[in-house]
């Protein structure tokens, strides 16, 4: 694929990967790169999906002075990942890729676990050989939750941690393997004095830059056409995408950031979040729930106060499900 020289100057920024990044999360982040001036990203993906329409995101296109440059990369292939993260010395990586698929998995440890640990652990590997200053782990709110054993009357914060014991009993396979991940992400940044950061973001919504449905995208899809799913004890919230783009950026480019960030904007109940989307989408089929779908839950507005004392504003969810209704229409998921 046709590539250009970055246009050197006193204030070209460092070399980026980002892997995962042709995925929802990973086309806004590379989006946002381009708009914050980044010049040098290289975009690890998984072999033989589609990273077309990243070259349709403006500044991305041949000319532009960016240099946009794909990497097929298997998470589990230590040498691929390799490749795509050599020549980002004194970059960052932002490490979004995991698995996670609309369907149960058949393999759980094999197709979800596996890649998400061992991916990590190889792309951390990776990024501490070739000198990479930062690496901003994309964790998820399912390192966080379920946690049926938080106290009922304490707001969730960065110090919870997703009971295990309880997911593989329920067989949830999803927070498992992120949860276990991000511990493999501190293991190595401890035992080898190597800057990690890691983001936690809720539900994610928004514009669908990239050609398939995501996982966080169904769920609200789903509510409209009429899901009765509670979410139960995997609900912390929703966030608009671009805010959780921006705010990789912001944690990379903060030099005292440190440690666990909540992304979301605010804390409540399912059943609210589907209150306020039938309010705003009165001729689907939403359910009304007439019970507390995350029982004890304690609502918080500024539960992202880490981020948002570093400067993030939250985009209105009403806008964040508005932008995601529009473009499921758009791509016909919407019948």
């Amino acid at each position: 694929m046709a590539e250009s020289k970055p246009i050197k100057t006193a204030t070209t920024k460092e070399p980026i990967c980002v892997t995962g990044a042709n995925g929802f999360i990973g086309s806004w982040l590379i989006k946002t790169l381009l708009d914050h001036g980044y010049t040098t990203i290289h975009a690890s993906i998984f072999p033989n999906s589609d990273p077309s329409h990243l070259f349709s995101l403006p500044g991305a296109s041949a000319g532009s002075g960016v240099r946009l440059v794909v990497h097929e990369a298997d998470l589990l292939d230590a040498e691929a990942v390799s490749r795509a993260i050599e020549g980002c010395a004194g970059g960052g990586v932002f490490h979004v890729a995991s698995p996670c698929t609309l369907d149960d998995p058949v393999d759980p440890r094999k197709e979800l676990v596996d890649p998400a640990v061992k991916g990590t652990e190889n792309v951390l590997a990776a990024a501490k050989r070739f000198g990479v200053r930062r690496v901003v782990v994309t964790s998820s709110i399912s390192a966080m939750v379920p946690n049926p054993g938080w106290p009922r009357n304490k707001v969730f914060d960065e110090s919870s941690w997703t009971d295990l014991d309880y997911c593989i009993s329920r067989q949830k396979w999803y927070p498992v393997s992120k949860t276990l991940a991000e511990k493999a992400a501190w293991e190595f940044a401890e035992k080898n004095k190597f800057d990690v950061v890691a983001i936690h973001p809720a539900t994610c919504l928004g514009q669908l830059l990239q050609p398939g449905l995501n996982a966080s995208c169904a769920v609200l899809k789903q509510l409209l056409q009429g899901s009765k799913d509670t979410q139960e004890y995997h609900w912390l919230g929703a966030v608009h995408v671009k805010d959780v783009a921006e705010a990789q950026v912001l944690l990379f480019e903060t030099p005292d950031a440190s440690g666990r960030y909540l992304c979301t904007n605010g804390i409540y109940q399912f059943s609210d979040f589907a209150e306020r989307v039938s309010k705003l989408f009165p001729e689907f089929p939403i359910h009304r729930f007439d019970v507390e779908t995350q029982p004890g839950l304690v609502a918080c507005k500024d539960a992202a106060k880490r981020l948002i004392d570093l400067g993030i504003i939250f985009t209105p969810v009403e806008d964040a499900v508005r932008d995601t209704v529009a473009s499921l229409k758009a791509k016909g998921y919407m019948g």
